[in-house]
C-alpha cells in the first residue's frame, strides 16, 4: 500500500467507508506531478485450462487487482500484462518462458505448479529475467539467481501445523494417521510435517499415498482411509486440493471418521468449501463443524491489518468473490516488482529489477509483514485457521497466529 496513488487510495477508502484510514494517505487536494516512465511488459505465466485453472485464475486476479488499484503501472511505468499458457510440464513452462522474453518481458510471474517451476529453473537463470512465482515452490528449489517467490516453500504449512499438533497432542503415544496423494509436493509437506511434529516424539505410522489424481471419482479413497481408520488415530493428517479435497473430506466422514483433520491451507482453500457446503441443516456441514478441520495457512481474509482491509474489501467488489491465498500472493508479486522498478527508475533492465528486488525491505502485505529472506523467500508468519461458519456460509477463520517461519 506504501507505494499506492494517493488519490485512487482515498478514492477507494472513501467508497469503503474508511475515511478515518485515509490520514496517511496525504490531502484529497494533493496532485501526483510524477511523470509516467517508459511503458513495461510483465509476463504472467498461468495455466487457462486443467485441475490448476482456477488456482491460475486467482493469480491472474490478484496481480491485476494491484494494477487497477495503482493506475496499470508498477514503479511509475505503464504496465502491460502478457499472459502465456503455463500447461502441466516443463516442455510447455518453458515455451511459455521463451516466448515472453522474445516479446520483451521486464520480469516474469505466476506459475502455479511446483512441478512446471522446477522445469523453467534452467531456463529463466539463463536468460537472466526475474521470476517472481506466486505459487507454493518445492523446497528442492534452491541456490537460484533471478527466481524469487512471493507464496511459501512447500514444507512449510507442514512444519507449521505439525509443531501445533506436537503442542496440542500431549501424549507422546498419540496416533496421527497421514494420507496424501504419491507426489513430490506431498513429500515436501510430510518432511516439514515431520520436522514439526517429532521433537522429541515419533510418528509412530508411515504415511499412506494414494494415487495423485486431480479428479478422483467416487471410491477413490476407500481402501487408503480403511487402512487409516484401521490404525486407531487421534487425529488425521491430509494433503489435497480442490476436487481432490472435496472427495476425501467427503469420503472420510462416510465412512465414520468424526474426529479432527488437520493440514496445510490448500486442503480448505479455493473450491473445495462451497462445494462441501450442503446448507443450513445439511448433514455434510454438520459433519464439518461438529468434527472440525484445521489448518495452516499464511494468508485469511479475515486479517485484521489495514492493508488487507482494502486488498479483500476491493476483490469482493471486483471480482464478488473471497480473496485466497494465491490472489494475495499474485497481489503481492505485483507489489515487489512496484517497489524494485521504483528503485531502479528510467528505463529499467531485467537485471536491475533483480538487484533492486534484493533491497525493498518489509513489505505491506495483506497477510502482514514479510520480507524475503536469503533464499528469496518470504520470511512470514503462519495462521491457524478452522472452518466455521461466517454468516450462512462455511469459511476459513484465523483462530491463532503459529509460527514465524522463512
Amino acid at each position: 500500500m506504501s507505494q499506492m496513488n494517493r488519490r485512487r487510495a482515498l478514492q477507494l477508502l472513501a467508497a469503503l467507508g474508511t475515511t478515518g484510514l485515509a490520514a496517511g494517505c496525504g490531502s484529497d487536494t494533493e496532485k501526483d506531478t510524477t511523470q509516467p516512465g517508459s511503458p513495461v511488459k510483465i509476463g504472467l505465466i498461468v495455466p487457462s485450462a486443467g485441475p490448476n485453472k482456477a488456482v491460475g485464475e486467482d493469480l491472474t486476479r490478484g496481480f491485476q487487482l494491484f494494477l487497477s488499484l495503482n493506475d496499470q503501472q508498477l514503479g511509475g511505468h505503464p504496465t502491460t500484462l502478457v499472459t502465456a499458457e503455463e500447461g502441466e510440464d516443463a516442455k510447455s513452462g518453458q515455451a511459455a518462458v521463451d516466448r515472453l522474453i522474445k516479446e520483451g518481458a521486464l520480469a516474469l510471474t505466476g506459475v502455479v505448479s511446483p512441478t512446471v517451476l522446477s522445469g523453467i529453473r534452467d531456463t529463466v537463470e539463463q536468460a537472466r529475467v526475474p521470476l517472481i512465482a506466486s505459487n507454493a515452490s518445492p523446497s528442492s528449489l534452491q541456490s537460484v539467481v533471478y527466481i524469487w517467490r512471493t507464496s511459501y516453500v512447500l514444507d512449510e504449512p507442514g512444519e507449521a501445523i505439525g509443531q501445533y499438533l506436537r503442542q496440542m497432542l500431549k501424549d507422546p503415544s498419540s496416533r496421527i494417521a497421514i494420507i496424501t496423494p504419491d507426489s513430490p509436493s506431498s513429500r515436501d509437506v510430510i518432511a516439514g510435517f515431520r520436522r514439526g511434529y517429532e521433537q522429541g516424539r515419533q510418528l509412530s505410522n508411515e504415511p499412506i499415498f494414494t494415487p495423485d489424481e486431480p479428479n478422483p471419482g467416487r471410491s477413490a479413497y476407500s481402501e487408503a482411509i480403511q487402512k487409516a481408520l484401521g490404525q486407531r488415530p487421534d487425529a488425521i493428517f491430509c494433503n489435497y486440493t480442490g476436487t481432490a479435497a472435496v472427495q476425501f473430506i467427503k469420503e472420510l466422514y462416510d465412512q465414520g471418521y468424526r474426529k479432527k483433520i488437520y493440514g496445510p491451507g490448500f486442503l480448505t482453500e479455493g473450491i473445495v468449501l462451497g462445494d462441501l457446503d450442503d446448507g443450513e441443516g445439511g448433514k455434510q456441514r454438520g459433519r464439518i463443524l461438529d468434527s472440525g478441520i484445521e489448518t495452516a495457512l499464511n494468508y485469511s481474509p479475515d486479517l485484521n491489518n489495514t492493508a488487507n482491509r482494502v486488498f479483500a474489501s476491493a476483490y469482493r467488489k471486483t471480482y464478488n468473490a473471497s480473496p485466497t491465498t494465491y490472489a494475495m500472493a499474485s497481489y503481492d508479486a505485483a507489489q515487489v516488482l512496484d517497489k524494485a522498478i521504483r528503485l531502479v527508475g528510467k528505463s529499467p533492465t531485467p537485471q536491475q529489477v533483480n538487484l533492486a528486488l534484493g533491497k525493498i525491505g518489509q513489505v505491506d502485505s495483506p497477510r502482514g509483514a514479510w520480507q524475503f529472506n536469503q533464499t528469496r523467500t518470504p520470511q512470514q508468519k503462519w495462521y491457524l485457521r478452522r472452518v466455521q461458519l461466517d454468516g450462512r456460509m462455511l469459511a476459513n477463520v484465523v483462530i491463532n497466529e503459529l509460527a514465524t517461519l522463512g
